[in-house]
């Protein structure tokens, strides 16, 4: 520690910033309006290891003048944050030196991109100065790392994953930060020399959430990346060029219960099976990259956390967390979502292309599906099938219009085995108006031609029943349109939006869950900011939303006045709101709905977050065509007893009864805790233990009707446990050795019956997967 401290020091010396001449330019502080900095050429390679001991760093300029950019606006900060810049052939090198008290710094030893609320330091960079996309990559006190893709249709990405090194080390005066950068990570021009725009920021939790940028931020300017300072002097470099191989080889042996009616029968073991896959990634340029995969194993090493979902109806949307996505991944994103990666479900081949210019990108993706998903949409609900095999094409093409606006278009097609394809044509677009004002909208056609021989819903009909949901060979084409202004400043902000979705739109590449719909909504809210004392700022705000289907019978109408209130005490806010409207499901009109929400959350201390929700009120029930007397609530804490052990106990739940009879209607019980012990940098365990117990009448009378025979595996109590151990190299070399355990309760269509769980499914596995870089 006090070798950190001393070279600290020396480090001010060096570069003619000593103490007090330090002091002097913070007491004449002004914040820095898009500064600049000239990277400085390292003679060798720099060591990463927390101690700033090269030369490099003796002569490197050094970065000062940090605002607080919140909750201050571009105030002077209450530490001392500076940071310095080199670079060689083959990396961007940045190094932090962060004043504080170490008693005080919030950290946690854990796997990379998976610490919150830490102090923390990181580097925004632009490298086509678009505005469109940027790198962030970020490193805490023990030097864990986090990165992220920035865009601008759907802000930070944090499913982005590179390869890149860090080093921390906490002294008597704070700690220090080393990042090394490799440029065959990134991509940017093809010039002898760069200019990026580059934003250094440093997070330090306290009583308030306090944000520091060396770019001073206007906030009524919407547009982050153009605010940022740039960086100039690297010189004679090229981004990523070469091969990439990524190698899989897993193993698995799944047990499952013979007979899913009876709970003695016991389970019955599977052979223990293997697979090998590799994937390649191949720069041709710094500009144009290909990816190919074969027999990748998209298997999901931690399950998708359960949602409250006893009273939806439509097929539910989760995080995409597979590598092979993650590679252009903020192109193919769209307002619609029109392509959604997780409707390529197990691909026994893949393949990719991107290509980044200066004002253009292209993207392209193809995959050969195994077992694909259809997902039928309604007007009030989804349905969805499982189609066996599939190709899918997709084409994404951006182009910059400058100062922040882009326009793009987007084609994909799926094609299924069994017969019948799906075609969406799609252009989109943003504009900046002004700094604070944005247009975006996006057009999509779709044309469907069913496949044969599926039936979803033979009573069900549409587009004034000219078509069945079955699927049985039907061609037709429909379109999707968004639009909508966008105002954000200090203290106004407002939307306003109109989409439509035809009764004849289809898309099996994205997600679309409902149809037959025309929606205008318009939310304002107003932050009314103070600079002193326990409140931090107070927003109250109002929403209204109208839904039409394209027979013109209004199907919803909701009015919401709310308030959000900060404090500067514990990271605390809490707020809440009233909404009031009208509903029309499956022909019955539910007028005078009402529902109150309440929340909270805070985190008092560096091992301590708790929130919550609650909302009370009075909504329909969909599967009962009743209106309900309804309750939810969730609660949820962040413990870490100790640096490197995080625990993350949620509960949520949800009761309706019948305000009439006061009959049950439907309940849901999600209990979910995830325990994480980090024994060393790359070693971890992880325990998830999972209970999800569900009570919905209509489906109790199929089962006792034998209508659903595997009642238990949808409702009822279920319960999971999945231990893991990860040995982790970097984002993609990495062993896996887990298991999976799931039981249900076999009692679940009996009415007053006590739970009788029993094991229904069983899972041993490995992976070890390994990155070979050439």
């Amino acid at each position: 520690m006090r070798l950190v401290t001393a070279l600290t020091l020396t480090l001010c010396t060096l570069t003619g910033l000593d103490a007090a001449a330090a002091r002097a330019a913070d007491d004449a502080f002004s914040p820095l309006v898009q500064p600049e900095v000239q990277a400085l050429r390292a003679e060798r390679p720099v060591k990463i290891d927390g101690i700033l001991d090269e030369g490099v760093w003796s002569r490197a300029p050094v970065v000062t003048g940090f605002s607080e950019t919140y909750p201050g606006n571009n105030t002077r900060p209450q530490v001392r944050t500076r940071a310095q810049l080199a670079y060689d052939d083959s990396h961007l090198y940045v190094a932090f030196i962060c004043q504080d008290d170490p008693a005080a710094l919030r950290a946690t030893l854990c796997q990379r991109d998976q610490f919150f609320n830490d102090d923390a330091v990181g580097v925004y960079l632009d490298t086509f100065g678009e505005a469109q996309w940027a790198y962030g990559l970020f490193v805490n006190p023990y030097g864990i790392q986090k990165d992220l893709m920035w865009t601008s249709v759907h802000g930070e990405d944090r499913g982005f994953d590179m390869i890149w090194h860090s080093a921390a080390r906490i002294g008597e005066d704070g700690y220090v930060v080393e990042m090394a950068i490799p440029f065959a990570g990134m991509r940017f021009p093809t010039a002898e020399a760069q200019t990026w725009r580059l934003d250094l920021v440093r997070s330090r939790p306290r009583e308030s959430d306090h944000q520091y940028g060396w770019s001073a931020r206007d906030r009524d300017n919407r547009c982050g990346p153009c605010q940022w300072g740039r960086v100039t002097g690297v010189r004679g470099v090229t981004a990523g060029k070469g091969l990439e191989v990524l190698t899989s080889l897993t193993g698995s042996q799944l047990s499952t219960i013979r007979d899913t009616r009876d709970p003695e029968s016991g389970l019955q073991d599977d052979d223990v099976l293997g697979s090998a896959s590799v994937g390649f990634k191949y720069s041709v340029t710094s500009d144009v990259t290909a990816e190919a995969t074969i027999n990748p194993d998209f298997s999901q090493i931690e399950a998708d956390a359960a949602q409250i979902d006893v009273n939806s109806t439509i097929f539910r949307r989760y995080a995409e967390r597979r590598p092979f996505f993650q590679e252009g991944n903020d192109l193919f994103r769209t307002y619609f979502n029109s392509f959604y990666t997780r409707m390529v479900v197990d691909p026994e081949v893949a393949a990719k292309g991107t290509a980044r210019w200066t004002k253009t990108s292209l993207a392209y993706m193809y995959a050969r599906d195994e077992s694909s998903p259809y997902i039928v949409p309604a007007e009030e609900r989804s349905y969805t099938e499982s189609l066996g095999r599939s190709d899918v094409h997709v084409l994404r093409g951006l182009h910059s219009l400058g100062n922040g606006s882009q326009a793009g278009a987007m084609i994909t097609h799926r094609s299924y085995e069994m017969g019948g394809e799906g075609l969406i044509l799609s252009g989109d677009a943003s504009v900046r108006l002004s700094n604070s004002l944005l247009w975006l909208g996006q057009y999509v056609y779709s044309d469907t031609e069913e496949p044969d021989g599926v039936i979803i819903d033979s009573d069900k009909a549409f587009k004034d029943g000219q078509y069945t949901l079955d699927l049985d060979g039907e061609s037709y084409s429909g379109d999707a349109l968004i639009t909508e202004l966008r105002y954000n400043s200090e203290h106004l902000n407002f939307t306003l939006d109109y989409n439509h979705v035809a009764p004849t739109y289809r898309t099996q590449t994205g997600y679309d869950p409902w149809n037959d719909q025309r929606n205008g909504f318009a939310r304002v809210n107003y932050n009314i900011i103070f600079d002193e004392g326990l409140v931090e700022r107070i927003t109250p705000g109002f929403f209204v939303q109208g839904r039409w289907n394209y027979d013109g019978e209004r199907k919803w109408r909701h009015y919401n006045p709310q308030v959000d209130v900060r404090l500067r005490w514990a990271q605390a806010n809490f707020g809440g709101g009233y909404t009031t409207g009208h509903e029309t499901w499956d022909g019955i009109a539910y007028e005078k709905l009402y529902s109150w929400r309440g929340y909270f959350n805070c985190r008092p201390s560096n091992r301590l977050g708790l929130w919550g929700d609650i909302q009370v009120g009075e909504n329909p029930a969909l599967f009962s065509n009743a209106r309900g007397d309804e309750i939810g609530w969730s609660l949820g804490a962040d413990l870490k007893p100790l640096d490197n052990l995080t625990i993350e106990p949620t509960i949520d739940y949800i009761r309706s009864e019948d305000d009439t009879s006061g009959e049950l209607l439907f309940k849901q019980t999600i209990a979910r805790a995830r325990v994480q012990w980090q024994i060393d940098r790359r070693l971890s365990l992880r325990l998830v233990f999972q209970h999800n117990a569900s009570e919905n009448p209509p489906f109790r009378s199929l089962a006792r009707e034998d209508m659903f025979p595997d009642y238990h595996m949808y409702f009822g109590g279920k319960w999971e446990v999945d231990p893991l151990l990860t040995y982790r190299l970097n984002s993609f070399s990495v062993f896996y050795l887990g298991s999976t355990h799931d039981w249900r309760d076999f009692n679940a269509a009996l009415d007053g019956g006590v739970a009788d769980y029993a094991t229904t499914s069983r899972q041993y596995f490995m992976k070890l997967q390994y990155l070979f870089q050439i």
